[in-house]
């Protein structure tokens, strides 16, 4: 049974209001400020254009080290208590039982965590990585270097280039991005399950705030988790919908423009809207097992007709080639590969961060009867583990076409088409193409109706039985927010948003390890 730390009440702040329920002032500055940024990028549509191109570089030059050292922290503090007394803690009490099965729990956490990301990237990346290794190290007049390879690069060597290639990608869907979710989602599963303080971002510093959790600090935490939140959601579904919408383009023929991928957005968020209308155990639950079944099927299909036992080979010894590279690809001290390291690594770990509000608490919500120590095997490694097999599948498959010198289209195609390209080898090419739509549209839904859950339960204080016209407000915004920021700007303007918003959550996220580990030696002393 949980304990009440407070005698602040669920909901005690909320306003009954045209039949919604919302918390006050939380979901009314959220909602305004989100409407006035929309109509804002929409008006002045280059000055925003200009202001995001300028963003992301700004934030990530001055400040790639706060999100290192950060990340780097999340994954250290996961594994300590995977091995300390603490981990024998059961979210909920000791009487507490799981309300999913392992599959059901595992689907769920997995579709909402990285869906869109390994479906977009998964050939992308590797390639990527690939090229600027083999090409090698690149300096101007002042001997800075101006080449995009991680680390040392390996110029001219294949094998080196490949396994660097693949240890960086494994690198950025690995432990870090994992340790990132599983911090958030256990901080609130622990202070909502075990404590019986509301299920939203401000519980969590209930330690350190004390009751001024309920006050203004309070507000501006879950107001900053409102914010990550729909821009790191809007960063994947325009990366979904451009990926969608260019394997449309190359399978039918439809034509790829600003106009066509807003009547795709549109057309996925009224899907959204049906599994929001339908709840949990009915829309989100029953889509992420299918998302699961799908995403197996074509894992499955490209093992089976790429070159099976080069990626089989591949996967084991390139989780070996990640967990060397793992220290040097962590340090943020004296790096010389500084675009990779803020290009990539740093714009990975603020997206990673802006997710997590909104991964962590649905991973919350599903995880009620599981041990401290299970909770984080299996948010924490079993999908670092899934995401290395599938990159290694997709990465390992192009990577053969490349290196063999049959990969030059491949190479040279938009990053929204390289999976689809590397289709094009493969018997059944169709039918590997559709399967890989569907499963960017299924994933794009399941992420927006989630995050429309998640938002909901935030701005209504923390009722996770608000009324259904809340989430479908919020879900209609977050693709009105992805519309914007691709008319906006496109892929450089929907990763700006992801970094203003993470850069700030970053701290919080910090001290959210604190408030935790105060939590737990209270809870081990009762």
């Amino acid at each position: 049974m949980s304990e009440q730390e407070t005698d602040y009440e669920v909901g005690q702040d909320n306003v009954q209001v045209l039949g919604l329920d919302v918390h006050n002032p939380v979901f009314a500055i959220s909602g305004l400020t989100i409407v006035a940024f929309v109509f804002f990028s929409l008006v002045f549509h280059e000055q925003a254009s200009a202001f995001f191109g300028w963003l992301r570089p700004a934030l990530t030059s001055n400040f790639d080290w706060v999100f290192m050292i950060a990340c780097n922290l999340f994954v250290v503090f996961s594994l300590f208590l995977v091995v300390s007394p603490y981990g024998k803690i059961r979210l909920g009490g000791d009487d507490a039982k799981p309300d999913y099965s392992y599959a059901g729990w595992i689907a769920m956490l997995f579709a909402a965590g990285m869906g869109i990301g390994l479906v977009f990237w998964g050939v992308a990346e590797p390639i990527s990585h690939y090229g600027s290794s083999f090409g090698g190290v690149a300096t101007d007049e002042n001997g800075l270097r101006t080449d995009w390879a991680p680390l040392g690069a390996a110029a001219g060597d294949i094998a080196a280039s490949r396994d660097l290639a693949m240890a960086a990608t494994v690198f950025h869907w690995g432990l870090h991005p994992w340790a990132i979710y599983a911090v958030v989602a256990l901080a609130l599963a622990f202070f909502s399950f075990n404590r019986g303080l509301p299920l939203t971002m401000r519980s969590v510093f209930y330690p350190l705030l004390g009751e001024r959790t309920w006050g203004p600090l309070g507000h501006i935490i879950d107001i900053l988790a409102v914010f990550a939140t729909i821009f790191g959601l809007a960063t994947s579904l325009g990366l979904g919908a451009s990926q969608a919408l260019a394997g449309l383009n190359y399978l039918f023929g439809v034509p790829v423009s600003d106009g066509m991928k807003v009547v795709l957005i549109i057309a996925i968020t009224i899907f959204a809207l049906i599994s929001v209308v339908a709840g949990l155990d009915k829309g989100v639950k029953r889509l992420s097992e299918a998302n699961m079944i799908l995403a197996a099927g074509l894992l499955l299909l490209v093992l089976l007709v790429g070159p099976t036992v080069a990626i089989l080979t591949g996967f084991f010894s390139g989780l070996v080639d990640y967990v060397v590279a793992l220290p040097a690809l962590s340090n943020w001290v004296g790096r010389e590969d500084t675009n990779f390291m803020q290009g990539w690594t740093a714009f990975y770990w603020a997206w990673w961060i802006s997710w997590s509000p909104f991964v962590g608490m649905f991973i919350a919500r599903i995880s009620r009867g599981r041990t401290i120590r299970e909770f984080i095997v299996c948010v924490l490694i079993i999908p670092t583990v899934v995401g290395a097999l599938w990159m290694h599948v997709f990465g390992g498959a192009a990577l053969d076409q490349v290196t063999s010198g049959a990969g030059q289209a491949l190479q040279d195609a938009a990053l929204e088409l390289k999976m689809f390209k590397m289709f094009e080898a493969f018997p059944m090419t169709g039918l590997l193409s559709f399967i890989g739509i569907i499963l960017v549209v299924v994933f794009f839904v399941t992420s927006s109706d989630s995050g429309s859950l998640v938002i909901d339960t935030i701005t209504a204080g923390g009722k996770t039985d608000a009324p259904t016209a809340q989430r479908v407000f919020w879900c209609v915004l977050e693709g009105a927010i992805a519309i914007v920021l691709l008319l906006g700007g496109g892929l450089g303007a929907l990763q700006a948003a992801s970094i203003a918003t993470g850069f700030p959550f970053a701290i919080v996220l910090m001290l959210m390890c604190v408030s935790v580990m105060i939590g737990l030696i209270r809870e081990r002393r009762r």
